[in-house]
């Protein structure tokens, strides 16, 4: 029988990690079996840069700190090596662990919890196909600019091809309104000038 002390630093771990992990927008259970020590590092690499927080916890100890959190229907999930990847990113942990478990054979998705409820392995990967907030925010920004870029190059154009077919016509233009102005004002000036005296 485990003794007092044990069973007091199990539960501070629990604590501790219930504390933790606690408020994350997304958790990503997943199998980490078959993993090299590079692969893990350059995958643990990638989640930091990204925000998400990742670890290897057991089951048992797992079991507990989600029960503490109010989740259910978890105990498939909990069984065999368990690492859980969770952050206030809606999205990253599933986009990056979905693409280490797809390169990597061994390593697997198992599941997770998506914005406050129990997610399925289909809902994890469907949710690891999402933009990144960053592209999401480019391709609409570039489908709202789109008919003004469209415009704009269709003008450039037009006006490209008056200017080969014109050669260096268009820039006779404005001395030409220069002599229609001229002409139109010399009946003006004719008119206001002082009738001539006959001569006698």
């Amino acid at each position: 029988m485990p003794s007092e002390k044990i069973l007091a630093a199990k539960q501070q771990r629990v604590e501790d990690l219930t504390s933790e992990l606690k408020g994350a927008t997304t958790y990503v259970f997943v199998a980490t079996r078959g993993l090299t020590v590079a692969q893990d590092t350059e995958m643990r690499s990638e989640l930091r840069k990204n925000g998400v927080k990742f670890e290897v916890i057991k089951n048992t100890v797992l079991r507990r700190v989600f029960a503490e959190l109010g989740f259910e229907g978890l105990d498939d999930v909990f069984k065999g090596p368990t690492a859980v990847g969770y952050s206030n990113d809606i999205i990253a942990p599933a986009k990056i662990l979905a693409k280490y478990s797809k390169d990597i054979e061994p390593m697997e998705i198992k599941g997770g919890i998506i914005d406050g409820k129990v997610a399925s392995l289909d809902e994890v990967m469907a949710l690891s196909q999402v933009p990144d907030p960053t592209t999401l925010q480019t391709q609409v920004a570039y489908s709202l600019l789109f008919p003004f870029t469209k415009l704009a190059m269709l003008v450039k154009a037009v006006a490209e091809k008056k200017q080969e077919e014109g050669g260096e016509a268009a820039p006779v233009a404005a001395p030409a309104a220069e002599e229609v102005k001229a002409e139109a004002e010399a009946p003006a000036a004719e008119a206001e000038a002082p009738a001539e005296t006959p001569a006698e």
